[in-house]
């Protein structure tokens, strides 16, 4: 029988603060929430800050999408080398320099004559290409960063590690603990290769320490790093999380999406669980690319909201702080995304497992479509597999569901880029799939309007805010416009300046990416989710299962207590427990592993055994 894939926990971060107990959905509706609940996620963003609670106004003023700040990068004196060549003025440019400086093959024009000890005298004869160091300004000055004042490095040991490897530390580390039971318990009830985890960022670790200094180094002058290579792998948010929070050893394979990366880990985990290949499923995805250089790309392509962009749109010939804070304007006029840094993490379990343990529930995926573009002239530009998955998300909430339940009561998170393009196609995607529905007013949320785009955990904002969604009964409006544009297709869609109540029991979670990477998430309602559980378990299982959960919510408070207090630690054990090969105890049906309660079973379950009458 099929299993179904529970959420448990979801923790992680973005620009709006720390995802878990919903603290950062509530800093999008942080003016429509009741006081004590806005206090609370004010509490949490300024342990993150370092700065006192009652700093209001600073800090909401230094979260979201804002204009890029110095913690980053300088955006008015971004080093530079500028190629220059150079040529005598007559037959000979001389110069000094030291003999260390030289390059290791010299130009076939110099003449380097020694002057004293380590410095020479080089006469160039004919012309020769020099790199000249300078700064730039930044085309885009607006990104989605962090709060100010949060570290993800100060928090362990990082070693050096590329910020997206810090970040996917903190979100795993973050949502394992929003579950309020001990992860060596869960070992203890579950074979350790039962254990999935599925993370990763969409364009690698491209800072310093990633690939990004691999890249620049010998061109910058600077020796390339040992760490580099090997951390700048896209995969390793998966394997820092395997490595150093989980100790797992069961399966992984992080997938690659580019803007759906988070949707593809996630179905991979979907798959596991309903398989029963495994009980439970970490997902994630981690990017951090707010760098001058990968700015500069998705610039060049034209791709993000730049300031003359922006100040063209709004007819002005400046732009003040508050102007930053609209850089994303989805289904709005407007000229492009706004480039942002998360890390997003879930637990699932599967339904069995959840109920036996007494783990909170706060939704259920029970599947994950993806679907590519077919041929395509631009590798850039979207497609028709956009309209297959959201299409099929919607007929499986119909089919579980029920008709009036997608019509009446399910809404959908865009993937709402902010660009002129999306806003098109994936309006016209969103209606066309309503009108075959039969959906008269759709609700739609586009949260990159407060968050930015964050590549491979974009998706992951999504759900952490749908979780927050049917917790507080708010649906984010798209405050960043002014209207919504005139060729945004909306007939049969129901588009919002304004947060809104909504209670519903179905989401629908959309992605486009780059190369034709489309994915939609259908996901299920905390109610509606028990309300499955009691049909397939029954109401007695429903009653000891609330019985268990209660000492596990409080479990879990008490942790977001701790992190609000500023005493929670991040989960990173380094050199721990280190297991050799010469300590397994292996016979031919199971594998024993030292510091896992139960043994790895090797009787495999194919349905192959019998297609030969004889072995």
């Amino acid at each position: 029988m099929a299993r179904l894939p529970v959420i448990t926990g979801f923790g992680g971060i973005n620009a709006a603060g720390r995802s878990s107990f919903h603290h950062g959905y509530r800093r999008l509706v942080l003016d429509a929430l009741p006081q004590d609940k806005a206090d609370r996620t004010l509490q949490s963003l300024s342990a993150l800050m370092g700065v006192p609670a009652g700093d209001r106004e600073y800090i909401l003023n230094h979260t979201l999408v804002r204009k890029i700040e110095a913690g980053w990068f300088d955006t008015e004196a971004i080093p530079c080398n500028k190629s220059m060549p150079l040529a005598p003025a007559g037959d000979v440019l001389s110069f000094v320099t030291r003999a260390r400086n030289l390059p290791e093959q010299l130009p076939e024009n110099w003449t380097v004559t020694e002057v004293e000890k380590g410095r020479v005298r080089v006469d160039m004869r004919g012309a020769s290409d020099f790199l000249v160091h300078t700064t730039r300004t930044s085309e885009v000055r607006a990104a989605g960063q962090l709060p100010t004042g949060f570290d993800p490095a100060a928090l362990y040991a990082s070693r050096s590690h590329p910020r997206g490897l810090q970040l996917s530390v903190y979100g795993a580390s973050d949502a394992i603990q929003s579950v309020g039971i001990g992860w060596e318990t869960l070992l203890s009830v579950v074979r350790p290769d039962q254990v999935s985890v599925y993370a990763s960022s969409a364009m690698a670790q491209l800072d310093e320490n990633g690939n990004g200094g691999l890249l620049a180094a010998r061109l910058g002058g600077k020796r390339v790093t040992s760490k580099q290579l090997a951390l700048g792998l896209a995969d390793m948010p998966s394997d820092f999380v395997n490595a150093y929070v989980l100790g797992s050893i069961g399966s992984t394979g992080p997938s690659l999406g580019a803007c759906a990366t988070f949707l593809y880990n996630l179905r991979a985990g979907v798959q596991d669980i309903r398989s029963g290949r495994a009980r439970i499923a970490i997902v994630g995805a981690a990017e951090a690319p707010i760098t001058p250089d990968v700015i500069d790309g998705y610039a060049t392509m034209g791709a993000l909201a730049t300031d003359a962009g922006l100040m063209k749109l709004d007819g002005v010939d400046s732009l003040d702080e508050a102007a930053y804070r609209r850089a994303c304007r989805p289904f709005g006029d407007n000229c492009g995304f706004t480039l942002a840094e998360a890390s997003q993490f879930v637990v699932l379990m599967d339904d069995e497992l959840a109920l036996e343990q007494g783990a909170s529930i706060y939704g259920s995926v029970p599947d994950v479509f993806i679907n590519a573009d077919g041929y395509k002239k631009s590798i850039s530009s979207p497609g028709a597999g956009n309209y297959l998955t959201v299409a099929k998300a919607a007929s499986l909430v119909r089919e579980v569901l029920g008709e009036r339940t997608l019509r009446e009561r399910s809404f959908v998170q865009a993937h709402g880029t902010g660009t002129p393009q999306n806003r098109v196609s994936e309006s016209h995607i969103l209606n066309e799939v309503a009108k075959a529905f039969g959906i008269e007013s759709w609700p739609v949320a586009a949260i990159k309007a407060y968050l930015g785009h964050t590549v491979a955990s974009a998706s992951g904002d999504q759900l952490v805010t749908t979780l927050g969604v049917w917790s507080d009964g708010l649906l984010p409006g798209i405050a960043t416009v002014s209207e919504f544009a005139a060729d945004v297709h909306q007939s049969n869609l129901s588009l919002s300046r304004e947060h809104r109540e909504i209670d519903t029991d179905a989401a629908l979670l959309n992605s486009k990416g780059f190369g034709g990477n489309n994915a939609t998430a259908a996901v299920f309602s905390p109610g509606v989710t028990r309300a499955l559980l009691q049909a397939r378990h029954g109401k007695a299982a429903l009653s000891d299962w609330q019985g268990r959960e209660e000492q596990v919510a409080a479990t879990a408070r008490a942790y977001d207590d701790s992190a609000i207090a500023g005493r929670a630690e991040v989960i990173y054990r380094f050199d721990h427990n280190v297991l050799k090969g010469d300590e397994l105890a292996i016979s031919d049906t199971s594998i024993s592993l030292p510091g896992y309660a139960n043994a790895v079973d090797l009787k495999i379950d194919t349905p192959y055994a019998s297609w030969l009458s004889s072995k």
